[in-house]
């Protein structure tokens, strides 16, 4: 498979991407298969004159393979990409870089977690930064600037009322989601062909490149049941029951999803002086069109029901701040708040471990007291820390409802 050069969207990490290329030896663009890396590396490397390799061809791997040191030796500035396809290169561009310490060396892509992984178990500490691209924010389809969206939460710094233009293309955009090829496809039932596809070679290609597995077949299995599962507390003895497996045998196999950019798992938000929070996870899925593909939904039937909705809008608004989080310059950590009375907040996000915003998500046209019991809950518990609460919902009004606490529609996630 290779990254659809159909539509040229300008990518929000490009300048991330030329930053680190003056400083740092080695640059790492990681993202899902279909993201966009090629493209993106091979835009920089048309435009800086450098070399190109691709390890999906196969006369490039098969030497990358069998002599990585004479395929590094002579090949100067350069872009490699897929490099997990030849794993052994990565030492020896270490020792590349090592003796020529000149920043912007090497410019490599991975469609897997290149440094959390067997792929590359050699350290390269402080000769490489590492950009993660995943599929098309809904700010780049637009063709708009990043969202100031976290920034105004952590400073809450948003209308006390507002009104904007409702989005009756919310659900048409969960279900396109943002792999380039997707969005490109108008018609749903080929859209989810190209999903469906896409799976199919994960599984059937790109899962060996990081580890053996056997029972392939159940790998696929997996796939559609987590996206049963997502947005919900993560069970895997009841995964593993299904498909006849151990719960070892599942987090082994999500591990690999997660390195995959497939799905995410997100980890209970804890406190040391709070005794009362459960502790336990929570999946999603990193795309929605790729979500609602395995659910087998398109934008009719999900009108249809508003249930199956809610799930997936929920793993629509997480993608979108995971792709905020990464062109941010601080450091911020997601997580999700439920305690045992059952107050629920659907993302927790903390900045640099001094403030805290929560976000609920729901998929109703307005917002209601009952909704904000969770966000409170939040407040109460973090203090001081608590930055801002925020009821995403399918409306078109913004409202202060309370200090720190405002409901806005869903699609402030990407306006600039």
């Amino acid at each position: 498979m290779h990254d659809s050069k159909d539509i040229f969207v300008e990518r929000h990490a490009e300048h991330l991407v030329r930053t680190a290329l003056q400083d740092t030896r080695i640059v790492a663009i990681v993202g899902p298969r279909q993201s966009g890396k090629t493209m993106l590396a091979r835009r920089i490397a048309d435009r800086d004159g450098w070399n190109y390799v691709s390890l999906d061809e196969e006369q490039y791997r098969q030497f990358a393979q069998e002599d990585p040191l004479g395929f590094i030796t002579g090949l100067g500035t350069a872009v490699i990409d897929e490099i997990q396809r030849a794993p052994n290169l990565i030492l020896e561009i270490k020792k590349e870089v090592d003796e020529d310490p000149t920043p912007g060396r090497f410019l490599i892509t991975g469609s897997v977690e290149l440094f959390k992984s067997r792929i590359s178990p050699d350290s390269l500490a402080g000769r490489v930064e590492t950009i993660k691209l995943l599929p098309f924010s809904q700010s780049e389809i637009a063709g708009t600037q990043p969202s100031r969206f976290l920034d105004q939460c952590f400073n809450c710094n948003f209308p006390v009322m507002t009104e904007t233009k409702a989005s009756s293309e919310l659900i048409e955009r969960i279900v396109s989601g943002g792999y380039p090829e997707a969005v490109s496809r108008i018609v749903p039932a080929r859209r989810r062909a190209w999903f469906v596809s896409y799976i199919n070679y994960l599984v059937e290609h790109d899962v060996g490149d990081i580890t053996p597995v056997e029972k392939r077949s159940k790998m696929t299995q997996l796939v559609e049941l987590a996206a049963i599962s997502s947005g919900q507390q993560l069970n895997m003895s009841r995964l593993g029951s299904y498909l006849e497996v151990d719960s070892k045998t599942i987090d082994r196999w999500l591990n690999l999803l997660n390195l995959m950019f497939l799905v995410d798992r997100i980890p209970a938000w804890h406190h040391s002086q709070l005794k009362r929070l459960v502790k336990t996870p929570k999946l999603h899925f990193l795309d929605s069109g790729l979500l609602s593909a395995l659910l087998r939904m398109d934008a009719i039937s999900m009108n249809q029901n508003r249930s199956v909705l809610g799930s997936v809008l929920e793993s629509f608004v997480y993608s979108e701040i995971v792709k905020a989080t990464a062109l941010s310059d601080e450091t911020i950590s997601i997580s999700h708040y439920r305690d045992k009375d059952g107050y629920e907040v659907d993302f927790v996000l903390e900045r640099s471990w001094d403030k805290i915003v929560g976000i609920e998500v729901k998929a109703s046209k307005t917002a209601q007291p009952k909704d904000f019991r969770g966000l409170k809950r939040l407040m109460e518990a973090t203090g001081k820390q608590f930055a801002c609460g925020i009821l995403l919902h399918d409306g078109k009004r913004t409202q202060q409802i309370a200090p720190r606490l405002y409901a806005m529609p869903i699609s402030m996630l990407w306006k600039v």
